[in-house]
């Protein structure tokens, strides 16, 4: 069951600004990548699930995280079926997140009261996803589409909360470009949990890299 409601979900991606995300199936190295990001700041991460026995090495990190990191809100990525959903949830992920639009994963999610966030590429998928509850919006992939696209969608819906992925970087340019659009949070994967970092277990780098990101984007936001 998940230890965060999806209301405290929203709030804490709209007050952090930005989601880190990353897959490795070493648990005890996945373990220092969430202490690291937790200790620069971010109390958010998405586990993107895409390996094999992928729902094991997460349901040993949201324990982890439940024990050492009780502020860590950890969440799961790459869903594409309310199956692997409801797995997830079992496990105890706090929020769902999906490179498609699905209908089946929104109601499986709705029905436990645990936020999902559908990846969308047109108008009509973000107003559909809306009528199905959904929260913030998934726009993927990112580079694809841009800050131009956000902007436009803004105009006649103003309401909707955009998460891009895929195409953020933390420099600020990207960043800017980003949140003056008016997305509500950024995404951010291997351009800030690298294979570098994972292969060299940098995570004093990283643990400053997610540090320095978050005061970028406080920066940019004004």
């Amino acid at each position: 069951m998940a230890r965060f409601t999806r209301l405290q979900v929203v709030a804490k991606m709209e007050t952090q600004g930005m989601v880190p995300l990353y897959y490795h199936p070493d648990i005890e190295l996945g373990k220092e990548i969430l202490r690291a990001v937790y200790n620069g700041g971010s109390h958010l991460i998405e586990f993107t699930s895409r390996g094999d026995f992928a729902h094991e090495v997460f349901g040993e990190l949201n324990k982890f995280c439940a024990e050492e990191l009780p502020e860590m809100i950890m969440g799961v990525g790459s869903i594409t079926d309310a199956g692997s959903a409801s797995l997830y949830m079992q496990l105890g992920a706090n929020f769902i997140v999906t490179p498609v639009f699905r209908e089946d994963i929104a109601i499986a999610c709705n029905r436990r009261k645990v936020l999902w966030s559908p990846g969308c590429g047109t108008l009509t998928e973000i107003c559909k996803a809306e009528e199905l509850g959904c929260e913030i919006v998934k726009l993927f992939p990112g580079s694809t589409y841009g800050p131009g696209f956000v902007k436009s969608i803004k105009g006649p819906q103003p309401w909707t909360s955009v998460m891009p992925t895929g195409g953020v970087s933390p420099d600020e340019s990207n960043l800017r470009g980003w949140f003056d659009a008016g997305v509500t949070c950024v995404g951010m994967g291997s351009q800030l949990i690298s294979s570098t970092v994972l292969k060299n277990k940098d995570y004093a780098g990283l643990e400053e890299k997610v540090r320095s990101s978050l005061a970028l984007i406080k920066e940019v936001r004004g």
